[in-house]
């Protein structure tokens, strides 16, 4: 099963103050752990949905770069999208800053999806759904016939009943990194 990802990292960091996707993160930075922990997921192709801002710092990360300099979550995923190869199959929908994500959780995703063949697959933890997001090709028509101010969030409703969840024992599927405070928080 060909399954790739589409990491969502075109946001304005209005809240943050600064391009949190370069912000530092271990020995790498936000973006960088998220690439990372992909990788050692065994997601080897990755696109990166992005400004041009942040484009020209993340040469050495490994991932192809399609440019969004709007940074609306709906047409950065449709971005992302019309960017796969024609053998890629599903799409890990991945939050750039969400650097806590676990290794384990996008192994679980994919998982889900390998032993339920459910078009949509979803992290949840106590109730809530979290990312990354698997998707599969036969949806993606849906998704980029979608137009403001229809969201992702309409999406997933629209189609709640396909929905396979897999149960993570973890926040981290729904944490991410808004605010100068949730970047104290969680930073290791």
């Amino acid at each position: 099963m060909n399954i790739s990802a589409v990491i969502l990292a075109a946001g304005k960091s209005v809240r943050m103050g600064q391009p949190k996707m370069l912000m530092p993160w271990g020995n790498t930075t936000v973006l960088g752990q998220v690439v990372q922990t992909l990788q050692a997921a065994g997601v080897e192709d990755i696109t990166l949905v992005t400004n041009s801002t942040i484009a020209g710092q993340v040469t050495s990360y490994g991932v192809r770069v399609a440019l969004s300099d709007e940074g609306e979550m709906l047409e950065s995923v449709q971005i992302g999208l019309r960017a796969q190869k024609p053998s890629v199959e599903a799409v890990l929908i991945c939050l750039g800053d969400q650097p806590q994500a676990e290794e384990e959780n996008v192994r679980r995703v994919c998982d889900g999806f390998r032993q339920s063949k459910s078009p949509l697959v979803v992290p949840s933890y106590q109730m809530r759904r979290g990312h990354p997001w698997l998707i599969t090709r036969e949806l993606w028509d849906e998704i980029l016939q979608l137009r403001a101010p229809k969201s992702m969030r309409d999406f997933l409703n629209a189609y709640k009943d396909k929905i396979f969840y897999v149960e993570c024992d973890s926040p981290t599927i729904l944490q991410d990194l808004d605010t100068p405070a949730d970047y104290l928080k969680y930073k290791p």
